[in-house]
């Protein structure tokens, strides 16, 4: 044999007994993972309506999975929901009480002390895309939060620009002007589990998209005065001819037991109700996008084996008005459109096609991932794993929970049990809804004699919440 030869023909023996030993090392690597990975995908502002047009999320992760149809935020805004999230605390115990400083923002949460920290001390890999905690990126823009093995977080306040938005990638920023921000997390979502999987070390992947929150570039036809998001170019106009939602407290026509916040609010003329329109048939569109990164995910992780050894949990920071109560847009309030959002797990010891009713909330996450990933948390966590509830429909957690909203004009602290929510408000009012009968929250039982023993026990009971932590959270008076 030639000398040219000979050598071709060794290198390509040694390029493939070098492919078969790291299709071994894979697979011994694999076979050495005794912990899940958790990946966990947030959305911006979801309603779990809007769930009906995500094909994807249906057939991959709510019929492979556990769907939890009363799940709750605790505080209705961005950056309390994903404080909360981060430590399994209410807002009163991590601090964070709104969007902005001195009462939130990114620089009022303690980082050092937060779930991927937890995760990363308990030996796995952690990585973040997308949107963080509102105001990241303006103190320092190259700053990546302690707990974070990779990072790629987008920088306010391009953070809510559907195109020409900065991220900031292990430290170096880098502005993309024509890569749609979904498809972009996506792409970043897939190529992290391709580097990490198959491994011996578990990995937490955070991927947390924008939509549907609204956000920029504005295009035309967009409605004046009805800030929208901006789908992905090939769904525009998929939704153009559905029509909005009208649940009995649509455009609500009396408003006289609600507090003043509401009863000041004027009925929804119809020019407004088209702009409502417009941006639901737009929030629709954006989620479309998110629904098909839900199954790139899904693939990339079936493709390297590790789906079934990788907790999935689908949810959103918090919900949405359309016109609900006389409320065109946004959240903050404790009516049911803003407060319920979609919750579902998929993953090892997670019964598949299974729906339950158990009044959970976001501060049951980071329990639930510290449950499953053996770490151990270093805060007084409120929440409580929902692994038991997932697997036993019969449990419950035998507690209420807490509604906040503090500080700011319409302040109130409201208990939600699995019938009742009441509230009680700084200036001294009052609201309570019976959800058995009263579903739409239509008429505040407040002032009603026949509840007055009720309105007495509700009162003990969010007396008991206001300032609770860890196991008196979980317990009623």
């Amino acid at each position: 044999m030639r000398p040219s030869v000979r050598a071709v023909v060794v290198a390509a023996l040694a390029f493939a007994l070098a492919g078969a030993s790291g299709q071994r090392e894979q697979t011994a690597a694999a076979q050495t993972q005794t912990r899940p990975n958790v990946v966990v995908i947030m959305t911006d502002d979801q309603t779990v309506e809007s769930l009906r047009v995500m094909t994807n999320v249906k057939r991959l992760l709510r019929d492979r999975g556990t769907t939890f149809a009363s799940s709750f935020v605790t505080f209705a805004l961005c950056c309390p929901s994903r404080a909360t999230f981060l430590t399994g605390q209410y807002n009163h115990n991590n601090g964070v009480m709104g969007n902005a400083p001195p009462a939130g923002g990114y620089a009022k949460l303690n980082h050092a002390n937060t779930l991927p920290v937890w995760l990363q001390d308990a030996g796995y890999y952690t990585a973040h895309v997308g949107k963080y905690l509102n105001g990241y990126g303006r103190r320092d823009p190259r700053e990546i939060p302690p707990g974070y093995d990779e990072w790629h977080g987008s920088v306010d306040p391009s953070t809510y620009r559907y195109f020409g938005y900065t991220l900031n990638e292990n430290g170096t920023l880098r502005t993309y002007e024509r890569a749609y921000q979904t498809d972009l997390y996506a792409r970043k979502a897939v190529g992290i589990i391709n580097r990490r999987a198959p491994q011996a070390q578990p990995f937490f992947l955070w991927v947390a998209f924008l939509a549907p929150h609204s956000g920029g570039p504005r295009e035309p036809g967009d409605p004046v005065g009805q800030a929208t998001p901006v789908p992905a170019p090939r769904h525009r106009n998929d939704f153009a001819h559905v029509r909005l939602p009208r649940p009995p407290g649509f455009n609500e026509r009396d408003v006289s037991d609600k507090p003043v916040g509401i009863r000041r609010r004027p009925r929804l003329t119809a020019t407004r109700i088209r702009k409502i329109r417009e941006n639901y048939q737009q929030r629709l569109e954006s989620l479309l996008a998110v629904d098909e990164a839900v199954a790139r995910i899904v693939a990339a992780l079936r493709a390297r084996g590790e789906l079934g050894r990788t907790l999935i949990v689908f949810t959103s920071d918090n919900g949405f008005f359309h016109g609900e109560h006389r409320v065109p847009s946004g959240k903050l309030l404790l009516y049911e459109p803003s407060i319920r959002v979609p919750l579902i797990l998929r993953g090892p010891g997670i019964p598949a096609n299974r729906r339950r009713t158990q009044l959970v909330a976001n501060i049951d996450l980071a329990p639930t991932i510290v449950d499953v990933a053996g770490a151990t948390a270093r805060r007084v966590m409120d929440g409580r794993s929902l692994l038991p509830l997932a697997r036993n429909p019969a449990l419950r957690p035998g507690r209420d929970l807490l509604i906040e909203r503090t500080p700011g004009r319409g302040d109130f602290r409201a208990v939600r049990t699995p019938r009742y929510l009441f509230a009680q408000y700084a200036n001294g009012e009052r609201e309570l809804y019976d959800l058995a009968r009263d579903r739409w929250e239509l008429q505040s039982r407040h002032r009603s004699p026949a509840y007055r023993a009720v309105r007495r026990d509700l009162a003990e009971r969010l007396a008991h919440l206001r300032l609770c932590s860890g196991a008196e959270c979980r317990t009623r008076p």
